[in-house]
Parts: C-alpha cells; sequence; structure tokens
C-alpha cells in the first residue's frame, strides 16, 4: 500500500483497544485509507454506515476493526445461548467469505473472539461442527448461514452487529431474499449496529439499507472514479480466430507472474486452461463448477505466486484482495458495465499500477458502449498486426465448441457460469466499426 494511497489520520489516533491495536501492528497497517478514515470514526462511534469505495481500498478492515471494538468495549448480551453469535458478516462468495475469515485470524488474533466461516459446496458436517462448539464472530455466505440457522446449529436472537460484504453481488447473485431472511431474525435495527460495504451502492441497495439499518451514515470516497486512476487499460478488436493467438502474444511479451484472464462462460475457460497449459503456461481454469477443495487451492497458489494464470469467470470478479496483480485480461468483454469496473479493479489495488486489457469480438463488442458510458471515457484502441501473432499449439484433450471459440451455445448472455447480473439479459444495439488504431502495444 503506497503512502500515497493513505489518509494522514493514524489507526492509533481513534483509541481502539490494545489487543485491537496489536492485530493492526500485526497487519503492518499504520495510517488509515480513505474509505477507513471516513467510515471508522462513524461506526466506533456506534453508528451503522454504509460505505463504497473502489475495490482495493480497505474496506475489510473497516468494519472488522469498528466490529472487533463493539464487542471489546461492550459486554456480551444477556441470556445468549452458547451457540449465540455476537455478530454476523454477510458474503455474497464463497471466496470472499474465506477471504474475510483470513483478514478477521490476523486483525483478530489479539481479541480471544472466535471465529467460524461456513460456505456451500464442501465441508458441511466439518463447519456444522464447529459452529456448533460455538462463535463470536460468524462469516458467511447466506445460503449456509440460512441452512445451520434453520437446523438450529446457532442463534443469532442476540447479535450486536451485522456486516453485508458487496452488498450490490447479492442483488446480482439473486440472493436479496435470503438477505431480507437473515435480516428480520436479528435484534432489531435499533438493537444492533448495521455496517454495509460495497463498490457500488445503487438505488436498490440504499432501499435495502434504509429498510433494515438504523439510520445509516452514507459515505461515498470518490464514487465519480469508477475505474482506478492507475489502471491502464487498452483494447483490441480480434476476429473470433485471433483472440487465442493475441492472448498468448501478450502473455509472452508482458512475461506473466501474476495475471488475471476473464471469460464470459465455463467452457471458454476450460478450452484456455488446455490451450496456455500446452503452450507452457502455469494456468488453471477458476469457475462455478470447480470442487470447492481446488477452487481455495488455485488462489492460494495464485496468491502465492505458484500459479502465473488463473482463468475465471466472474465468480472471482469481485471482493478478492490479491497483491501485485500485475495484469487484467478481459478475453471475452463482460455484458454488465459494472462487471468490467470490478474485474480491472483486480489490479492497481493499494496504490499499486497495474493493466486491464479487454478483447472486443464480434461475439462481445456490443457491450463496449455501455462500459464505456459507465466509466466515462473512451478505452485506448491498439492495433493486431498479424505478422505478429503467435503460432498456438494446439491442447491435447482441449474441448470441442461446435459454436467457434468463445461462442456460448444459446443467446448472449447465457450460461455465465457464477456471473453476475442478470444472465438472461440482452444487450441492445452493435458495436459498429471502430478505428484499430496503431501497433501491437499490451498497454
Amino acid at each position: 500500500m503506497t503512502d500515497t494511497h493513505l489518509s494522514d489520520l493514524t489507526f492509533s489516533a481513534l483509541g481502539l483497544a490494545p489487543p485491537i491495536m496489536q492485530g493492526i501492528e500485526d497487519a503492518g497497517f499504520t495510517r488509515c485509507t480513505p474509505i477507513q478514515a471516513r467510515t471508522l470514526p462513524i461506526a466506533l462511534a456506534g453508528k451503522d454506515v454504509a460505505g463504497q469505495a473502489q475495490t482495493g481500498t480497505g474496506k475489510t478492515a473497516a468494519f472488522l476493526v469498528a466490529l472487533y471494538q463493539s464487542l471489546l468495549t461492550q459486554p456480551s448480551p444477556p441470556g445468549r445461548s452458547s451457540t449465540g453469535i455476537r455478530a454476523l458478516i454477510v458474503a455474497p462468495t464463497r471466496e470472499l467469505a474465506v477471504q474475510i475469515h483470513r483478514d478477521a485470524e490476523v486483525l483478530g488474533r489479539h481479541t480471544g473472539l472466535r471465529h467460524v466461516v461456513v460456505f456451500g459446496g464442501t465441508d458441511y458436517e466439518k463447519q456444522r461442527r464447529e459452529l456448533g462448539e460455538g462463535a463470536d464472530v460468524l462469516i458467511g455466505t447466506p445460503g449456509r448461514i440460512i441452512d445451520y440457522f434453520k437446523q438450529h446449529v446457532f442463534d443469532m436472537r442476540h447479535a450486536q452487529a451485522v456486516v453485508l460484504d458487496e452488498a450490490d453481488r447479492m442483488f446480482d447473485l439473486g440472493f436479496i431474499a435470503d438477505i431480507r431472511y437473515i435480516l428480520r431474525r436479528l435484534p432489531r435495527p435499533e438493537a444492533r449496529q448495521s455496517m454495509l460495504f460495497s463498490a457500488t451502492l445503487s438505488h436498490r441497495v440504499l432501499e435495502l439499507a434504509y429498510e433494515h439499518m438504523n439510520n445509516p451514515e452514507l459515505v461515498r470516497i470518490e464514487p465519480d472514479k469508477v475505474t482506478a486512476d492507475r489502471v491502464r487499460q487498452a483494447i483490441y478488436f480480434p476476429a473470433m480466430e485471433e483472440k487465442i493467438p493475441l492472448l498468448v502474444t501478450l502473455l509472452r511479451r508482458h512475461d506473466p507472474r501474476r495475471t488475471l484472464v476473464f471469460v464470459n462462460t465455463r467452457r471458454m475457460a476450460e478450452r484456455l486452461e488446455a490451450t496456455l497449459q500446452a503452450n507452457g503456461f502455469r494456468a488453471q481454469a477458476l469457475s462455478g463448477d470447480v470442487p470447492q477443495n481446488k477452487r481455495l487451492k488455485f488462489l492460494r497458489d495464485f496468491h502465492e505466486g505458484d500459479l502465473a494464470v488463473l482463468i475465471a469467470t466472474d465468480v472471482a470478479s469481485r471482493g478478492l484482495h490479491i497483491p501485485d496483480v500485475s495484469h487484467v485480461f478481459n478475453f471475452d468483454l463482460p455484458q454488465d458495465a459494472a462487471d468490467y469496473v470490478h474485474r480491472i479493479g483486480r489490479t492497481a489495488r493499494a496504490g499499486a499500477e497495474g493493466d486491464a486489457i479487454s478483447f472486443g469480438c464480434e461475439e462481445y463488442a456490443m457491450s463496449l458502449p455501455e462500459i464505456e458510458e459507465y466509466i466515462g471515457h473512451k478505452i485506448p484502441v491498439q492495433t493486431i498486426v498479424p505478422e505478429e501473432l503467435a503460432e498456438v499449439t494446439a491442447a491435447a484433450h482441449a474441448p470441442r465448441y461446435s459454436h467457434g471459440p468463445g461462442r456460448p451455445r444459446g443467446r448472449p448472455g447465457g450460461n455465465r457460469s457464477g456471473g453476475a447480473g442478470d444472465p438472461g439479459r440482452q444487450r441492445r444495439g452493435r458495436h459498429g466499426d471502430r478505428p484499430r488504431g496503431g501497433g501491437l502495444r499490451g498497454s
């Protein structure tokens, strides 16, 4: 995290309990990021807060610090049972839940509070047993939380705090009914502290906040600067048969050590994985159909630098803090403008710099006008020189496709494994003819 990315407010000036300060020192934090500097004074005063900031700006630490201070300075509620939780953190995806739990284990190491994380896809009985043994802070995804709640594995009648992380993503993934179910079974808004954090705060998210929170204070950090200033953006317009050779060319040119490649379908993720591996890249595909233990291993290997290229559908585009991602490739342009922002937000995090390179192919270029309108500027166009494209070694067992490279069966937008937004929604209009610019440059 660079100095220019931080505010002048130090954590030591906030009057935090010593165990929390120890965790902050363990994490190497000294000064607050802008979202932390704006929201922590509000939350530490016991007020509800709804915070919006770009991804990678420290929202997780903001709500964890506030939550710990509340739990350490207020007694456990009378009548709390052995399975009663004191705080609940709800995340839209299992990867984000695991990431929050990892951060909580560092920041809350000296608090004496017990954390339990629950999510779907794996370890059902193990998680059930751990939660049944009691937890102060429960972190989880909506479905698994509700599942265990209905089985009376835990009790949330006396919860003192609730956090909704990436609330807009909750809507995108269809979790809003589950979220309302959970919120209505917690103590009434006046009897608990509620915090909501997200990269975007849409009208529907604010409606949820005002319905289930106690007069929350709204904090927006640079809401008009939708994409990170330090992300260098570029777009190429390849023919369908040029997409994979162009990707291999650019990957070789940039010598990837930690690169994310986003696609819109599981089939294309699998095809790219096989092709990139056949061409000498350490690459793995991450989609909603990958078993949970493998997903977590891929993310851990990517985080530790043992995996150079992670190919992902939108299931991995939000909420994951992976430091030092140098390049993000939109092999397929997303069909939702907000997803473009969240995808490229995986690089240039915490004040660093990074590159976001997109391919506007005939299948998905129709999304570009909406994306450019959303981010408020044109994405610089780069030229493809066919003679410079790499020769690609075909994968020995690459999946077969009857609809051409990268083209899903059915209408555009269908079968977006793990994707956000309305999967059945189609974008109107055509991208039209755009100049190809000059020279094949990655960024």
